[in-house]
Protein backbone atom coordinates (compact mmCIF):
# COMPACT_ATOMS: atom_id res chain seq x y z
CA UNK A 1 0.00 0.00 0.00
CA UNK A 2 1.44 3.28 -1.20
CA UNK A 3 1.16 5.67 1.46
CA UNK A 4 1.00 9.77 0.54
CA UNK A 5 1.14 12.28 3.47
CA UNK A 6 -0.18 15.84 3.58
CA UNK A 7 1.62 18.03 5.83
CA UNK A 8 4.95 19.06 6.51
CA UNK A 9 4.83 20.00 10.11
CA UNK A 10 6.18 17.66 12.94
CA UNK A 11 3.26 15.42 12.78
CA UNK A 12 2.95 15.10 9.39
CA UNK A 13 6.98 13.87 9.38
CA UNK A 14 6.30 11.50 12.20
CA UNK A 15 3.45 9.78 10.27
CA UNK A 16 5.75 9.67 7.18
CA UNK A 17 8.40 8.27 9.66
CA UNK A 18 5.85 5.14 10.64
CA UNK A 19 4.41 4.87 7.17
CA UNK A 20 7.97 4.23 5.93
CA UNK A 21 8.84 1.54 8.27
CA UNK A 22 10.32 -1.84 7.10
CA UNK A 23 11.87 0.88 3.79
CA UNK A 24 8.36 1.65 2.33
CA UNK A 25 8.28 4.57 0.26
CA UNK A 26 6.34 7.21 1.02
CA UNK A 27 5.86 10.65 -0.33
CA UNK A 28 5.56 13.93 1.80
CA UNK A 29 3.92 17.22 0.94
CA UNK A 30 5.06 20.41 2.43
CA UNK A 31 3.95 23.66 1.62
CA UNK A 32 7.38 24.91 2.96
CA UNK A 33 10.07 24.68 -0.15
CA UNK A 34 12.82 24.43 3.07
CA UNK A 35 11.50 21.41 4.51
CA UNK A 36 11.40 19.74 0.98
CA UNK A 37 14.95 20.80 0.51
CA UNK A 38 16.01 19.96 3.94
CA UNK A 39 14.17 16.27 4.17
CA UNK A 40 15.35 15.08 -0.02
CA UNK A 41 19.13 16.54 1.01
CA UNK A 42 19.46 15.55 4.25
CA UNK A 43 16.61 13.14 5.63
CA UNK A 44 15.57 15.84 8.17
CA UNK A 45 12.87 17.67 8.69
CA UNK A 46 14.82 20.70 10.56
CA UNK A 47 12.32 23.63 10.16
CA UNK A 48 9.80 21.38 12.46
CA UNK A 49 11.16 17.99 13.67
CA UNK A 50 14.83 18.68 13.92
CA UNK A 51 17.27 16.24 15.33
CA UNK A 52 14.83 13.22 14.39
CA UNK A 53 17.01 10.96 11.70
CA UNK A 54 14.26 10.14 8.45
CA UNK A 55 13.74 7.37 6.56
CA UNK A 56 15.59 7.22 3.26
CA UNK A 57 12.63 5.99 1.44
CA UNK A 58 10.66 8.92 2.44
CA UNK A 59 10.30 11.95 -0.73
CA UNK A 60 9.58 15.19 -0.05
CA UNK A 61 7.72 17.60 -2.31
CA UNK A 62 5.73 20.98 -3.04
CA UNK A 63 3.56 19.48 -5.90
CA UNK A 64 0.08 17.82 -4.61
CA UNK A 65 0.10 16.48 -7.74
CA UNK A 66 2.47 13.92 -6.92
CA UNK A 67 0.20 12.21 -4.87
CA UNK A 68 -1.96 10.84 -7.25
CA UNK A 69 -2.22 6.95 -7.51
CA UNK A 70 -1.73 6.57 -3.93
CA UNK A 71 -3.85 4.11 -1.78
CA UNK A 72 -4.48 6.29 0.95
CA UNK A 73 -3.14 10.09 2.09
CA UNK A 74 -2.37 10.94 5.74
CA UNK A 75 -3.89 14.30 5.56
CA UNK A 76 -2.26 16.38 8.30
CA UNK A 77 -3.12 19.86 7.32
CA UNK A 78 -4.34 22.47 10.16
CA UNK A 79 -8.03 21.63 10.54
CA UNK A 80 -8.58 25.30 9.20
CA UNK A 81 -6.68 24.23 6.49
CA UNK A 82 -7.80 20.94 5.91
CA UNK A 83 -10.29 22.06 2.72
CA UNK A 84 -8.39 24.23 0.67
CA UNK A 85 -5.70 21.76 0.64
CA UNK A 86 -7.76 19.24 -0.88
CA UNK A 87 -9.23 20.93 -2.97
CA UNK A 88 -6.28 21.16 -4.76
CA UNK A 89 -5.32 17.82 -3.99
CA UNK A 90 -5.63 14.40 -6.75
CA UNK A 91 -7.30 12.55 -4.64
CA UNK A 92 -10.71 10.89 -5.97
CA UNK A 93 -11.66 7.68 -4.73
CA UNK A 94 -8.38 7.62 -2.60
CA UNK A 95 -9.25 7.40 0.84
CA UNK A 96 -7.98 9.58 2.92
CA UNK A 97 -7.09 9.46 6.58
CA UNK A 98 -7.60 12.64 8.44
CA UNK A 99 -5.31 13.08 11.74
CA UNK A 100 -5.77 16.91 12.12
CA UNK A 101 -7.87 17.82 14.86
CA UNK A 102 -10.36 20.07 14.74
CA UNK A 103 -13.43 22.37 13.51
CA UNK A 104 -13.87 24.48 11.10
CA UNK A 105 -14.57 28.02 11.54
CA UNK A 106 -18.18 29.31 9.93
CA UNK A 107 -19.09 25.81 8.96
CA UNK A 108 -18.79 24.11 12.02
CA UNK A 109 -17.87 21.01 10.82
CA UNK A 110 -15.66 18.53 11.69
CA UNK A 111 -12.81 17.88 9.63
CA UNK A 112 -14.28 14.64 7.84
CA UNK A 113 -17.27 16.59 7.06
CA UNK A 114 -15.01 18.95 5.36
CA UNK A 115 -13.19 16.13 3.65
CA UNK A 116 -16.55 14.59 2.41
CA UNK A 117 -17.90 18.12 0.64
CA UNK A 118 -14.48 18.42 -0.99
CA UNK A 119 -14.62 14.99 -1.89
CA UNK A 120 -17.45 13.12 -1.79
CA UNK A 121 -16.11 9.64 -3.40
CA UNK A 122 -13.26 9.17 -1.24
CA UNK A 123 -13.32 7.08 1.59
CA UNK A 124 -13.12 8.58 4.98
CA UNK A 125 -10.96 7.38 8.43
CA UNK A 126 -9.77 8.75 10.98
CA UNK A 127 -6.29 9.20 12.90
CA UNK A 128 -6.24 9.90 16.78
CA UNK A 129 -4.71 9.13 20.22
CA UNK A 130 -2.31 10.25 22.76
CA UNK A 131 0.49 11.67 20.70
CA UNK A 132 3.27 13.58 20.54
CA UNK A 133 5.25 14.00 17.14
CA UNK A 134 8.79 13.53 18.78
CA UNK A 135 8.33 10.73 20.28
CA UNK A 136 6.25 8.61 17.76
CA UNK A 137 9.63 10.09 15.44
CA UNK A 138 11.93 8.89 18.15
CA UNK A 139 10.16 5.11 18.06
CA UNK A 140 8.81 5.50 21.27
CA UNK A 141 5.50 3.38 22.34
CA UNK A 142 2.83 4.67 21.36
CA UNK A 143 -1.16 3.49 20.91
CA UNK A 144 -3.71 5.45 18.36
CA UNK A 145 -7.55 4.65 17.37
CA UNK A 146 -8.32 4.05 13.34
CA UNK A 147 -11.75 4.62 12.93
CA UNK A 148 -13.43 4.08 9.71
CA UNK A 149 -17.13 3.34 8.89
CA UNK A 150 -16.19 1.06 6.25
CA UNK A 151 -14.55 -2.04 9.06
CA UNK A 152 -12.57 -4.09 6.28
CA UNK A 153 -11.33 -0.86 5.17
CA UNK A 154 -10.84 0.54 8.42
CA UNK A 155 -8.51 -2.81 9.54
CA UNK A 156 -6.30 -2.71 6.04
CA UNK A 157 -5.50 1.35 7.24
CA UNK A 158 -4.67 -0.09 10.74
CA UNK A 159 -2.87 -2.86 9.36
CA UNK A 160 -0.32 -1.05 7.05
CA UNK A 161 0.11 1.66 9.47
CA UNK A 162 1.14 -0.19 12.76
CA UNK A 163 4.53 -0.55 13.88
CA UNK A 164 6.06 -2.58 16.59
CA UNK A 165 6.16 0.87 18.57
CA UNK A 166 2.60 2.11 17.10
CA UNK A 167 0.13 0.36 18.18
CA UNK A 168 -3.80 0.68 16.02
CA UNK A 169 -6.85 -0.20 17.08
CA UNK A 170 -9.68 -0.29 14.71
CA UNK A 171 -12.92 1.32 15.18
CA UNK A 172 -16.19 2.43 12.89
CA UNK A 173 -17.23 5.09 15.38
CA UNK A 174 -15.51 8.02 13.08
CA UNK A 175 -17.98 10.92 15.04
CA UNK A 176 -15.89 9.80 18.59
CA UNK A 177 -12.90 10.08 17.22
CA UNK A 178 -13.09 13.32 15.39
CA UNK A 179 -15.03 14.59 18.38
CA UNK A 180 -12.63 13.32 20.83
CA UNK A 181 -9.44 15.00 19.47
CA UNK A 182 -10.98 18.49 18.67
CA UNK A 183 -12.26 19.07 21.98
CA UNK A 184 -9.30 18.06 23.86
CA UNK A 185 -7.42 20.65 22.66
CA UNK A 186 -9.91 23.14 23.97
CA UNK A 187 -9.81 21.90 27.19
CA UNK A 188 -5.88 21.95 27.57
CA UNK A 189 -5.72 25.13 27.40
CA UNK A 190 -7.98 25.31 30.12
CA UNK A 191 -5.84 23.02 31.57
CA UNK A 192 -2.36 25.25 31.30
CA UNK A 193 -4.33 28.23 32.56
CA UNK A 194 -4.80 26.36 35.39
CA UNK A 195 -0.91 25.76 35.71
CA UNK A 196 0.13 28.97 34.66
CA UNK A 197 -2.28 30.58 37.39
CA UNK A 198 -0.70 28.44 39.87
CA UNK A 199 -3.82 26.95 40.87
CA UNK A 200 -2.46 23.53 41.54
CA UNK A 201 -2.74 19.79 40.85
CA UNK A 202 -6.12 19.13 42.65
CA UNK A 203 -7.32 21.79 40.33
CA UNK A 204 -5.78 20.34 37.26
CA UNK A 205 -7.30 16.77 37.95
CA UNK A 206 -11.02 18.49 38.23
CA UNK A 207 -10.77 20.42 35.22
CA UNK A 208 -9.40 16.78 33.07
CA UNK A 209 -12.42 15.00 34.95
CA UNK A 210 -15.20 17.89 34.41
CA UNK A 211 -14.07 18.64 30.74
CA UNK A 212 -14.07 15.18 30.21
CA UNK A 213 -17.67 15.39 31.66
CA UNK A 214 -18.33 18.14 28.64
CA UNK A 215 -16.44 16.11 26.20
CA UNK A 216 -19.13 13.54 26.30
CA UNK A 217 -22.14 15.37 26.45
CA UNK A 218 -21.28 17.01 23.12
CA UNK A 219 -20.13 13.36 21.63
CA UNK A 220 -23.05 12.40 22.18
CA UNK A 221 -25.33 14.81 20.94
CA UNK A 222 -22.89 14.63 17.82
CA UNK A 223 -23.68 10.83 17.96
CA UNK A 224 -20.38 9.82 18.91
CA UNK A 225 -19.96 6.37 21.45
CA UNK A 226 -19.20 6.33 25.12
CA UNK A 227 -16.72 3.80 24.74
CA UNK A 228 -14.59 5.92 21.66
CA UNK A 229 -14.76 8.72 24.00
CA UNK A 230 -13.75 7.11 27.11
CA UNK A 231 -10.71 5.49 24.97
CA UNK A 232 -7.42 6.22 23.15
CA UNK A 233 -9.22 9.15 20.83
CA UNK A 234 -10.80 10.59 24.08
CA UNK A 235 -9.99 10.23 27.03
CA UNK A 236 -6.15 9.35 26.64
CA UNK A 237 -5.32 11.98 24.54
CA UNK A 238 -7.38 14.36 27.08
CA UNK A 239 -4.77 13.45 29.90
CA UNK A 240 -1.69 13.75 27.54
CA UNK A 241 -2.30 17.34 26.11
CA UNK A 242 -3.56 18.23 29.59
CA UNK A 243 -0.79 17.50 31.55
CA UNK A 244 2.63 18.49 29.34
CA UNK A 245 4.23 21.35 28.29
CA UNK A 246 5.22 19.48 25.28
CA UNK A 247 0.90 20.07 23.89
CA UNK A 248 1.01 23.31 22.28
CA UNK A 249 -2.13 23.64 23.46
CA UNK A 250 -1.37 23.67 27.41
CA UNK A 251 1.44 25.80 26.67
CA UNK A 252 -0.60 28.43 25.12
CA UNK A 253 -2.91 28.05 28.41
CA UNK A 254 0.15 28.54 30.39
CA UNK A 255 0.95 32.02 29.04
CA UNK A 256 -2.73 32.97 29.51
CA UNK A 257 -2.89 31.86 33.19
CA UNK A 258 0.11 34.32 33.65
CA UNK A 259 -1.87 37.07 32.31
CA UNK A 260 -0.16 36.87 28.52
CA UNK A 261 -2.29 38.29 25.98
CA UNK A 262 -3.66 35.54 23.28
CA UNK A 263 -3.09 37.46 20.69
CA UNK A 264 0.68 37.81 21.56
CA UNK A 265 1.04 34.81 22.45
CA UNK A 266 -0.46 33.27 18.96
CA UNK A 267 1.80 35.76 16.93
CA UNK A 268 4.78 34.13 18.34
CA UNK A 269 4.67 30.75 17.56
CA UNK A 270 5.64 28.54 14.51
CA UNK A 271 2.80 26.28 15.03
CA UNK A 272 -0.82 26.41 15.41
CA UNK A 273 -2.52 25.40 18.66
CA UNK A 274 -5.38 24.29 16.75
CA UNK A 275 -7.92 25.03 20.33
CA UNK A 276 -7.79 28.71 20.16
CA UNK A 277 -9.75 28.25 16.95
CA UNK A 278 -11.44 25.47 17.86
CA UNK A 279 -12.83 27.30 21.44
CA UNK A 280 -15.01 30.01 19.57
CA UNK A 281 -16.78 27.54 17.16
CA UNK A 282 -17.36 24.81 19.60
CA UNK A 283 -18.84 26.78 22.04
CA UNK A 284 -21.33 27.97 18.95
CA UNK A 285 -21.99 24.42 17.75
CA UNK A 286 -22.41 23.11 22.05
CA UNK A 287 -24.87 26.43 22.33
CA UNK A 288 -26.44 25.03 19.13
CA UNK A 289 -26.97 21.68 20.40
CA UNK A 290 -28.26 22.56 23.88
CA UNK A 291 -24.55 21.37 25.66
CA UNK A 292 -23.91 22.92 28.63
CA UNK A 293 -20.05 23.54 28.44
CA UNK A 294 -18.77 25.57 30.95
CA UNK A 295 -15.26 25.02 30.53
CA UNK A 296 -15.35 25.70 27.40
CA UNK A 297 -17.03 28.91 28.03
CA UNK A 298 -14.58 29.71 29.81
CA UNK A 299 -11.27 29.50 27.45
CA UNK A 300 -13.67 31.71 25.02
CA UNK A 301 -13.71 34.18 27.15
CA UNK A 302 -10.06 33.55 28.23
CA UNK A 303 -8.93 34.23 24.45
CA UNK A 304 -11.12 37.28 24.96
CA UNK A 305 -9.40 38.84 27.16
CA UNK A 306 -11.25 38.18 30.24
CA UNK A 307 -9.03 38.27 33.46
CA UNK A 308 -7.92 35.12 34.81
CA UNK A 309 -9.13 35.58 38.08
CA UNK A 310 -12.90 36.84 36.79
CA UNK A 311 -13.41 34.13 34.76
CA UNK A 312 -12.13 30.75 37.32
CA UNK A 313 -14.21 32.91 40.15
CA UNK A 314 -16.99 32.51 37.51
CA UNK A 315 -16.52 29.08 37.12
CA UNK A 316 -16.41 28.50 40.78
CA UNK A 317 -19.15 30.19 42.00
CA UNK A 318 -21.43 28.29 39.28
CA UNK A 319 -24.76 26.67 41.38
CA UNK A 320 -23.66 22.86 42.64
CA UNK A 321 -25.47 20.37 41.10
CA UNK A 322 -24.97 15.93 40.87
CA UNK A 323 -21.72 15.06 39.57
CA UNK A 324 -24.19 13.02 36.95
CA UNK A 325 -25.64 16.52 35.64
Amino acid sequence: MKIGVIGGGAWGTALAQVAAHEGREVILWAREPAVVDSINATHENALFLAGVALSPTIRATDDLAALAGMDAILVVAPAQHVGSVLAAAPVGRIPLVLCAKGIEAGSKRLVGEVARAVHPDAPIAVLSGPTFAHEVAAGLPTAVTLACEDAELGERLAARLAARHFRTYASTDVAGAEIGGAVKNVLAIGCGVVEGAGLGQNARAALIARGFAEMTRFGLARGARAETLAGLSGLGDLVLTCSSPSSRNFSLGVGLGRGDSAAALLSDRRTVAEGAFTAPVLREAARDAGVDMPITEAVCRLLEGAPVSDVIGDLLARPLKGEAG
